[in-house]
């Protein structure tokens, strides 16, 4: 199976509970943020991101990074829309950033500056990792410009049903806990995942590249 590469996009979907962040983030310990940026939005303020160490704090209205390493932004949901749209754009316009979406969902769908990202981050060397409870929530071009997905469990049927309109295979067999499906559509092939290795060996991944960066103010 392959990975996404430098400038690809991978969305991760399942419902709360099924292992979706855990997989992201493991992807996320597997990237290059020790040679560029890595932008992590969190809304919900997740224990598991929290818990890494050596991590940057990123104010909404900060400019993006310039230095490598993982950049977190705590934004409120409604109050902060604009400055998330005005900060997205800020990184389209500085490329060569990575970006991570806890709860894709929580995007407004007028952002201009995540559309940019999705839809013209490719050419810019902007890697993108988004992972939603429920994709009939996210914009479309989420799933259209994403060359990876990764599909844990769902609850209901229309965000099975959503799914398939991108995935060209059957995804109603229901798997054990925190396994997934993971499509790779430049190749068209449908794979099933294994859970992803535990939270102690993801952070352990995080700390050995983050140890060396300071941040560069």
């Amino acid at each position: 199976m392959n990975f996404p590469g430098d400038t690809e996009r991978l969305t991760i979907v399942g419902t709360t509970g099924s292992g979706k962040t855990h997989a992201g983030l493991w992807h996320l310990s597997r990237r290059n943020y020790d040679v560029k940026p890595w932008v992590i939005y969190d809304w919900k303020g997740d224990e598991f991101i929290a818990s890494l160490e050596g991590t940057f704090e990123l104010d909404v209205s900060d400019k993006a990074p310039e230095h490598p390493g993982l950049y977190i932004v705590s934004p409120v949901p409604e109050d902060d829309d604009e400055a998330v749209e005005q900060q997205m754009t800020d990184i389209w316009r500085a490329e060569n950033i990575g970006v991570f979406i806890d709860e894709g969902y929580m995007v407004q769908a007028k952002n201009k500056g995540y559309r940019k990202l999705l839809t013209q981050g490719r050419s810019k060397h902007i890697p993108m990792i988004i992972l939603s409870q429920r994709p009939v929530w996210m914009d479309k071009f989420t799933f259209t410009e994403s060359e990876f997905k990764q599909v844990f469990r769902l609850q209901s049927d229309d965000d099975v049903k959503k799914m398939q309109e991108y995935i060209p295979f059957d995804l109603t067999r229901r798997l054990q806990r925190r396994w997934s499906y993971y499509y790779d559509a430049m190749e068209d092939r449908l794979d099933i995942l294994r859970p992803v290795p535990d939270q102690d060996v993801i952070r352990s991944a995080f700390a050995a590249k983050l140890a060396g960066i300071k941040k560069v103010m």
